[in-house]
C-alpha cells in the first residue's frame, strides 16, 4: 500500500511511530533497518522513506493494534 497524505506530514508519521512505541531514533532505525541518520532525515523532513521503507512502517503500525490503527487510517487509508 501507498501513503495516501502530503509528502509535509511524513516526519509527523515517523515521529509518532517512534514515540509511541518508545523507541530511540536508533532502535527505531534498527527495526526498520535502516541507519539512525536516514530517521533523522526522515522526522527533520530532509528525506521521505522509500517504498519499501513505508511498507515497513505499515506493517509496524498493524502489529501496534489499536494503538496504531488511527495513523494507519490516517497515512495508509486503512480501516
Amino acid at each position: 500500500m501507498t501513503v495516501t497524505t502530503p509528502v509535509s506530514d511524513i516526519p509527523n508519521l515517523v515521529r509518532t511511530l517512534r514515540e509511541r512505541l518508545g523507541l530511540s531514533q536508533e532502535k527505531l532505525a534498527a527495526s526498520l533497518g535502516v541507519s539512525f541518520q536516514t530517521v533523522n532525515r526522515w522526522e527533520r523532513g530532509h528525506a521521505k522513506p522509500s517504498q519499501l521503507a513505508l511498507n515497513a512502517i505499515e506493517q509496524k503500525l498493524a502489529e501496534m493494534g489499536g494503538q496504531g490503527s488511527d495513523l494507519l487510517h490516517k497515512y495508509f487509508k486503512q480501516p
